[in-house]
Formats: C-alpha cells, sequence, structure tokens
C-alpha cells in the first residue's frame, strides 16, 4: 500500500473527536479542542491535498521553497509592508483589533509541545492553520464571533474535505437549532459550505503575494462570495436584547 494511503498513518480516532466535541460545544472559546479534533479526523485529507497542490505550478514552487508561514506572519517588518486596501492591510488591522497572531495559533495547536517536523504533510497542516486567519479576512466571517468561526469552518471543510471541519460545523449548527430554535446559525453554515464549494481553491495559493493584493481585487479572483446570509444573522443576533444574544451566540 502506498505510504501516503496508508490507514495505519492516517487513522480517525472518533472517540478522541466526539470526547473533544462535548467540551468544544460546553465552551466555544477552548481552542486545543478545534485542534483536538482536527489531530482526531483530518489525517487522512493531509495526503490527499498535498498530492493536489503538487498538480499546480504555482503548488509544487510553494512545496518546493515549504516556507513556515507562521515565521513570515509573525514577522513585523512583514505585517507593516502591505499598502492600504490590500488582503495584507486587512489582516494587519484584524491582528490588532482581535490580539490574535500566527505565533499564538501555532502554541495552542501544538498540543503536546513537539518539535517541528520535517514532513511534507506535516508542513502542509501547519500551511493549513497559518491562513485560517487570513481566510477569516478573506470571507468576512468574524473570528471572535461563534457564528462566523462555524461558518469558516463548514467553509473550510468544502476548501479541504477534512472531516473535523464538517464534524465541527455539524456539531455547533446543530446545537444552536436545538437551543434556540432558530435557523439563521443553521443557515449561516450551509452558505460557508456552498461558498467554500464556489470559490477557487485557496491551498495553492501564494499567501506571501496575496496578501499584496487589493482585498476586493483577490475576492473577486478568487470566486469568494459576500455572506449575505451570515452577515444578516449576525446582524439580528446584535440587534437583539443583550440576554437573547449572548443565549443564541453561547449555544453554538
Amino acid at each position: 500500500m502506498d505510504i501516503a494511503t496508508s490507514p495505519a498513518l492516517y487513522k480517525r480516532d472518533f472517540p478522541a473527536a466526539f470526547r473533544a466535541i462535548r467540551k468544544l460545544l460546553a465552551n466555544g472559546d477552548d481552542t486545543t479542542q478545534v485542534f483536538l479534533i482536527m489531530r482526531a479526523l483530518n489525517g487522512p485529507s493531509a495526503p490527499k491535498n498535498y498530492a493536489r497542490l503538487l498538480t499546480t505550478t504555482s503548488g509544487r514552487r510553494l512545496a518546493y521553497l515549504r516556507v513556515e508561514l507562521t515565521e513570515r506572519f509573525s514577522d513585523p517588518a512583514f505585517i507593516a509592508s502591505f499598502a492600504a486596501g490590500t488582503l495584507g492591510a486587512a489582516y494587519r488591522s484584524f491582528l490588532e483589533q482581535t490580539g490574535y497572531s500566527a505565533a499564538g495559533l501555532a502554541t495552542i495547536s501544538n498540543l503536546n509541545s513537539e518539535p517541528l517536523v520535517e514532513d511534507p504533510y506535516a508542513w502542509f497542516g501547519r500551511r493549513t492553520r497559518d491562513i485560517h486567519d487570513i481566510w477569516h479576512v478573506l470571507t468576512g466571517y468574524k473570528a471572535n464571533e461563534n457564528m462566523g468561526e462555524a461558518a469558516l469552518v463548514a467553509f473550510s471543510y468544502a476548501q479541504t474535505g477534512a472531516l473535523g471541519w464538517a464534524f465541527i460545523a455539524v456539531a455547533t449548527a446543530l446545537q444552536s437549532l436545538r437551543k434556540t430554535g432558530n435557523t439563521a446559525y443553521f443557515r449561516a453554515v450551509v452558505e460557508g459550505y456552498r461558498h467554500g464549494r464556489k470559490a477557487k481553491w485557496l491551498m495553492a495559493e501564494d499567501y506571501e503575494t496575496l496578501l499584496h493584493e487589493p482585498l476586493e481585487a483577490a475576492r473577486a479572483r478568487l470566486g469568494i462570495l459576500e455572506p449575505a446570509v451570515y452577515h444578516a444573522a449576525s446582524k439580528a443576533a446584535q440587534c437583539q436584547p443583550q440576554g437573547a444574544a449572548s443565549q443564541s451566540l453561547s449555544s453554538d
């Protein structure tokens, strides 16, 4: 059997995923559980997506260079280099407003404080992690809002086929529907999946170059649609009385 598809290397661990999703549903801010779910379920997608990367000219170049994006996105000079109106400038604002960082995300994801693994699939996994917040900026799904995170998770599943993303999207959408009786969250998640299917495959993009593109031009080139359903649902949640809004978002 090809080592790239060996089930011994990429076996899914559903019990671990269910333990983690229960904790995540109880506390939507427990990011560690997200990475436990990714580790439990996403294994088979790594060789498949890496192989797809190698079918593109840009992807073969990226795989050859194997840049660690955590390092690039943690370089203050690089982050400061983006002109106004570019995706990079919007990403810079995102970092300033949220307090998030590429290095912080990398630290959270390294569950056992393991050394960096020099392996093409491990590199591809790190790259997928590092561009997650850029996808927030590209798609318009807010990172500091459970509904926005769930919609991007669904978008990510459509882009990567990684089962962990689908597991989180479905579980959070169903819990919101059960607790609130409101379909807005569920519809926003479905929209995220549909938009991920329609968009160009984003894994083969050179993000060091993409960040210098004008934001709206990048969205148009990549086929990223306006998330109208999500925006309407998010606005409606913000207009609810404080208690109701907190209930609908904390149940995500």
